[in-house]
């Protein structure tokens, strides 16, 4: 938390528990933004209303609204970290992502970190549905969004950590035993040695492609992505796997996600639409104007990347089926992703191997 007051973000030790229904999780919110922040400090409850709007499979978002003395009534976000989210989430790399990447005007406003989550600011717009990331504006917009992302500046290591935590969750993944006889009995079923020789292989590939190091997002799903319909402005929020990357692993992994939580990969965008997509992203101001090399290996960068992607959320599944009270199948989400890899790595190897053993394009 030491990276958070270095930029004069207040910092409270409490906590909330996540698993209280939100009326009763009131009083404990109040005394929060009390501590938080001091300018609330003498106003009593009834100034204070609490609502959730969201959450991911790991967190839970609040709505808190704060009617001041002169009547204006402020609106924050208090983002609630899952239970056990640190186990596989850098807290301090995120905190100090979320400073520059806000300067850059990306995401809410950091206003405050406590002890199990952090206080934003409220963006006024809807969270994306993934039939929203398809529609070509959307995409278009989403895709240039991205590339000046990719251009902040995050102080510290550039070095990709793609492959560190990748093999860090697969170390925790493969020694995990389940109380649940059933689940021990799925679990039983995965070959630990056959997902590493996997992983090595495609680390070795990937490396070849010699991809650029960006500062990725890595978790570029719909409910990441808000828009704004009446100012038609898109904000990109929630950087908690933030880390330097590859540019083609942040795509691959967006592409990924319009499949949704339910894994309908038949809804992975065809070459035109990847093909919009990389214009927009590779040449914002003049789209038409990409060379073909330029798509070609964006798109061969992409395509492999994007099986890195279902592994990387494979052996996160499977960590979380142990450590996570929320109730998801998350041992049925690492069957759906690694299933997924499967079904789409000799193709997408393919491509990797004939564009590196071909003649390179002008």
């Amino acid at each position: 938390m030491a990276e958070a007051r270095n930029v004069q973000i207040p910092y409270s030790p409490l906590t909330v528990d996540h698993t209280l229904p939100v009326p009763d999780m009131k009083p404990c919110l109040v005394k929060l933004c009390k501590d938080l922040f001091k300018k609330w400090a003498n106003l009593d409850e009834s100034h204070f209303f609490a609502e959730r709007v969201a959450g991911g499979i790991t967190n839970l978002l609040l709505k808190v609204s704060v009617k001041e003395q002169n009547g204006n009534t402020v609106h924050v976000t208090v983002r609630l970290y899952g239970p056990n989210t640190d186990y596989v989430i850098n807290r301090e790399r995120e905190l100090q992502a979320i400073h520059y990447l806000s300067a850059a005007g990306f995401g809410a406003k950091l206003l405050g970190v406590f002890g199990n989550g952090m206080v934003q600011s409220f963006i006024h717009a809807r969270t994306l549905e993934p039939v929203d990331m398809r529609k070509p504006k959307l995409a278009a917009e989403i895709a240039k969004q991205l590339k000046r992302f990719h251009q902040v500046e995050i102080p510290g290591s550039k070095e990709p950590q793609l492959w560190t935590d990748i093999f860090k969750f697969f170390e925790r993944a493969s020694t995990l035993t389940f109380d649940d006889i059933e689940k021990q009995k799925r679990y039983e079923t995965i070959s630990f040695k056959e997902v590493r020789a996997e992983l090595i292989k495609l680390k070795e590939l990937t490396g070849r492609l010699d991809a650029p190091v960006v500062f990725a997002h890595n978790d570029l799903l719909s409910g990441n992505l808000m828009l704004n319909d009446d100012e038609e402005k898109l904000y990109i929020i929630d950087f908690e796997y933030g880390s330097y990357s590859y540019r083609g692993f942040d795509i691959g992994n967006h592409f990924n996600e319009y499949a949704g939580y339910d894994c309908d990969y038949t809804l992975y965008p065809n070459k035109d639409e990847q093909y919009h997509f990389f214009k927009n992203y590779l040449q914002p101001e003049s789209p038409d104007k990409v060379p073909e090399k330029d798509l070609k290996l964006l798109y061969v960068e992409t395509s492999c990347y994007m099986l890195a992607s279902h592994l990387y959320w494979a052996l996160w599944a499977l960590i979380q089926a142990k450590m996570s009270p929320i109730d998801f199948d998350y041992l049925g989400y690492f069957f759906l992703r690694y299933n997924e890899y499967k079904r789409q790595k000799d193709t997408c190897l393919s491509l990797g191997e004939s564009y590196l053993s071909g003649p390179k394009p002008k």
